[in-house]
């Protein structure tokens, strides 16, 4: 088995410039020379043990944290980018990309902006867009997307907001009744709350102060609903330096990004850190009992283990998704090397997309990567009633997984066998960036390969990928 080499420049010259030490003064804490250093702040040699152990040691470092996602994340992101049309024989390899995203992330990030914006721009153009002959028609990145994106690369985890919500768990009435509790603190703070037969889920009327909650919510979605009222009243102060330091481009994506935040919140009061991480390794992340212990739904929780990245107290690291049936991610987080395609669909072959076939199910499956990294992932459906005759009923599909080195500590992989290579299903991030040249479900050809078409052959495709 190879042990894979750790660089780590970025991570290295962000960490001293942290501290506020010279290049030589950090050398010296660590106990290497400063050329060694320089070495590896320019991921020409990678990380040593030695280097991790005084990092620990001397600064207390999460020496996790060298190995975030981030890269990969950017890699893949730029790769799908690449695959645009417009590139044609222009695409760099894979190794020009790693450099790029380990030694250079802030101009990687730039160029996905500009692959954004030229995206946006086309696109008008091509449906005319009435916008073009107006003052107002600069182009500027979709405001749910530039949230997402900030969502994204922060590993969905927001540190001071999921402290503060930690600490209202610990206060009040008690931790098994989160519902009264912020039930109380909103009484508190001089809001009055109603329950009843409205459209929609929630209303607040601020002149009033009365916060009217549909009295057709199920027991999650009220105590969720309560708690993100309350981040919004007592929280405004903490959310908002938050936002300040996203800069966002627009005034809607502030808007946006706020009432995510408010949700994280929620989220996080519900499920607070320290007690749900302890939970979820004691039940073995079996998902409906940890719904029922904390009175949340499976797509709360699911999506909670999905942000347990606290530096020093990270638990699996889980990615998690929801689409809807016509195969739209709505929701989308990855604390793995898995990452999803920000353009156009995704793989038909992942088991999130059978899930809707077998309602009230968990649909488990192994799969590999093209790069040969393997998963065990989860899927269920999930049915969100409108709560009387006639009223629409929205179903999602959720999926929840890991790498197949962290299935053991999973109840759900226990009468699998994790080391049979036939079990293991070949997924792809999207076809259009997906490498398999014999898949079956293939929707459109790949933008990297050359094709080879047969008039006289026919085969399950009509073309065949060439090598």
């Amino acid at each position: 088995m190879t042990t894979r080499k750790l660089y780590a420049g970025v991570k290295l010259r962000e960490t001293r410039a942290r501290l506020g030490l010279t290049q030589k003064d950090f050398a010296a804490r660590l106990g290497v020379s400063l050329p060694y250093l320089n070495q590896m702040e320019n991921n020409n040699r990678p990380v040593s043990s030695t280097v991790l152990l005084a990092l620990a040691s001397e600064f207390g470092f999460d020496v996790t944290e060298l190995s975030s996602g981030d890269a990969e994340r950017l890699i893949s992101d730029m790769r799908e980018a690449l695959a645009d049309p417009v590139f044609g024989e222009l695409a760099p390899p894979l190794a020009d990309l790693r450099l790029a995203a380990s030694n250079a992330p802030a101009l990687a990030r730039a160029f996905l902006e500009l692959h954004r914006a030229y995206r946006q721009s086309h696109e008008r153009l091509a449906s005319l867009d009435e916008a073009l002959g107006r003052e107002d028609s600069a182009l500027h990145p979709s405001p749910w997307e530039e949230v997402r994106d900030f969502f994204h690369y922060c590993d969905n985890y927001i540190d001071a907001v999921d402290r503060a919500a930690e600490r209202f768990a610990r206060a009040g009435a008690g931790p098994d009744d989160p519902e009264r509790r912020a039930a109380d603190a909103l009484e508190a703070a001089g809001i009055t709350l109603k329950s009843e037969d409205i459209p929609g889920v929630r209303t607040y009327d601020m002149q009033s102060r009365t916060l009217i909650l549909s009295a057709r919510l199920t027991g999650a979605t009220r105590r969720f609903q309560l708690l993100h009222q309350l981040a919004l009243v007592t929280q405004y102060q903490l959310l908002e330096a938050t936002l300040d330091l996203a800069r966002f481009q627009s005034p809607e994506a502030r808007d946006i990004a706020r009432i995510g935040m408010a949700n994280y919140f929620a989220g996080a009061a519900l499920l607070p850190y320290t007690r749900f991480l302890d939970a979820a390794q004691d039940t073995r992340h079996d998902l409906e009992l940890l719904a029922d212990r904390f009175g949340a739904s499976v797509e709360q929780v699911a999506h909670r283990l999905s942000t347990l990245q606290r530096p020093g107290a990270k638990g699996l690291p889980f990615f998690f998704v929801r689409v809807d049936q016509a195969g739209t991610i709505t929701k989308r987080h990855s604390a793995t090397r898995l990452q999803f395609a920000r353009f156009g669909g995704a793989c038909p072959l992942w088991n999130v997309y059978r899930a809707f076939e077998t309602p009230g199910r968990f649909r488990r499956q192994l799969a590999e990567t093209p790069d040969g990294v393997r998963y065990f992932c989860l899927a269920c459906d999930v049915t969100k009633p409108g709560g009387a005759w006639g009223a629409p009923v929205r179903r999602f599909a959720i999926g929840l997984g890991c790498e197949i080195r962290h299935a053991d500590r999973l109840v759900y992989a226990d009468d699998l066998d994790l080391t049979n290579s036939a079990a293991f299903e070949p997924i792809g991030i999207s076809c259009r960036i997906c490498e398999r040249r014999n898949c079956h479900q293939r929707a459109v050809p790949p933008l990297e390969r050359r094709l080879s078409v047969d008039p006289n052959r026919r085969g399950v495709l009509p073309y065949e990928v060439a090598e």
